[in-house]
């Protein structure tokens, strides 16, 4: 039999937009993270449209079925996984960039415009999409709105929220809300928008979303400069940021994750080299005495080697280290990654803990990250096919957290909560910050139509 909700979705929508077939739906069960279950999930639909995906909210509404909205399921942190009996709404058609307007800064798109492209589009208008996510060729507009991604130039332009005017949002009553607006200012009423921006699909399906964009960016210039502690790394990134200097790119790489880099493709690295920090300017012409000043810091501080580059290409080979960051750590075993934030001041403390926490439960962890606003990436390795290693990796990814929070910082910076933070998120909350996060779910989503099961447990 003709399952009912398949039926009604492809009168609606069309054969081709509607998908039963269970190998299909197999590939589609989760995203990137690991550690995070995927249910089985009932049907996916494909909807191009505002109209047809009001069409796919009600008759899920209708038949209670949850929905899980995925973009390009590049996640870390298992919020686009299916659950069992979902209705998968993928964004992959809505891939239209509705406009660009010169004159206002600011691009209108629909949710499955990949980042990258965006970019690419604004950037022959001379204006710049700053949100840079890692995932930033693959991952689309949609997902960078619902985790609010940061990414490499977050140190100086910010994360996704600080460049959504407004969102199309349908809701679970299959109602069609706008929040924000166009213009540059606006405060009337709660902002909804910042609300929605990193809600990962619990609040609604965002259709649409006004981006601001700013002028394209100059010529930029790299300098790197390596250390041989993680202390005079740290206190040369807390130098530069102090100086009045706003990098944008500041990236920091430890011990652990050089060695991974060096082991994987020679780099001429030392092995006596502690740390690495990596600093960009965007500002044209005063890029190279940016540079020059950054490099003096580095110096200042017990710098072992400063690198400057004198142009584009000699820029892109300094980055090089930071870019092979995955790829090298990949052949050492599974990878759990973490997106602890905390402010710089206590930066050192942090990797000091984390090495700490290693020890203790005997793992190898690696600790890259974006230094210049205090957002790193602990990256517990272990071997799969040891039970132990496993249960002792989960054990310190969890440590790492609590050593955030304790820090004054966050859980997450920049991969969101999903299922794998879930269960630290009153941690971070506390009670009431928790229940008041469930009364706005309630509101937006009575009836649990939206990832149930996702941030909220």
């Amino acid at each position: 039999m003709t399952d009912p909700l398949v039926a009604r979705l492809r009168s609606a929508l069309g054969d081709d937009a509607v998908v039963d077939d269970p190998d299909v739906l197999d590939s589609h069960r989760n995203d990137h993270a690991k550690f995070c279950t995927a249910g089985t999930p009932r049907a996916l639909a494909r909807p191009s449209s505002t109209a047809e995906v009001v069409e796919v909210v009600r008759a899920a509404g209708e038949l209670g079925v949850p929905i899980v909205t995925q973009g390009a399921r590049t996640g870390l942190s298992g919020a686009a996984n299916a659950i069992d009996g979902c209705l998968l709404l993928s964004t992959a058609r809505m891939t239209q960039i509705l406009e660009i307007s010169v004159e206002d800064q600011v691009a209108v798109v629909q949710p499955g415009v990949v980042n990258a492209q965006l970019s690419r589009a604004v950037l022959e208008q001379d204006l710049f999409y700053p949100p840079d996510p890692s995932s930033w060729e693959m991952s689309t507009v949609g997902g960078n709105i619902a985790t609010n991604a940061g990414g490499l130039c977050c140190v100086k332009y910010g994360v996704t929220s600080d460049f959504v005017r407004g969102l199309e949002v349908v809701l679970a009553s299959g109602e069609v809300v706008r929040t924000g607006r166009r213009s540059a200012k606006g405060v009337a009423g709660y902002d909804l928008t910042r609300l929605i921006v990193g809600s990962e699909g619990t609040l609604g399906v965002v259709t649409e979303a006004t981006l601001a964009l700013r002028p394209a960016p100059e010529a930029a210039l790299t300098a790197a400069a390596t250390f041989r502690s993680i202390e005079d790394g740290i206190a040369a990134a807390a130098a530069v940021m102090a100086s009045g200097l706003r990098p944008s790119l500041l990236e920091f790489l430890d011990q652990p994750t050089l060695r991974a880099i060096q082991d994987h493709r020679d780099m001429g690295l030392p092995e006596d080299v502690g740390s690495m920090l990596l600093a960009q300017s965007d500002r044209g012409a005063r890029a190279a005495e940016d540079v020059a000043r950054i490099a003096e810091i580095c110096t200042a501080h017990g710098a072992i080697e400063v690198a400057e580059a004198s142009d584009a290409e000699e820029s892109r080979m300094l980055l090089e280290a930071r870019r092979l960051v995955n790829s090298a750590l990949e052949p050492l075993g599974t990878t759990l990654i973490d997106d602890v934030a905390v402010p710089r001041s206590q930066l050192i403390t942090l990797l000091r803990g984390i090495a700490e926490i290693g020890a203790k439960y005997d793992v190898l962890i690696c600790c890259p990250g974006h230094v210049g606003d205090g957002n790193m990436h602990p990256t517990v390795v272990f071997d799969p096919a040891d039970a132990a290693a496993e249960a002792r990796a989960l054990e310190a990814f969890g440590a790492v957290m609590q050593l955030g929070l304790r820090l004054g910082g966050t859980i997450t910076g920049e991969h969101g909560i999903g299922t794998l933070k879930a269960r630290w998120l009153e941690t971070e909350l506390g009670p009431v910050g928790l229940e008041l996060h469930r009364r706005i779910k309630a509101a937006f989503d009575p009836g649990n139509l939206f990832n149930p099961g996702k941030v909220l447990l």
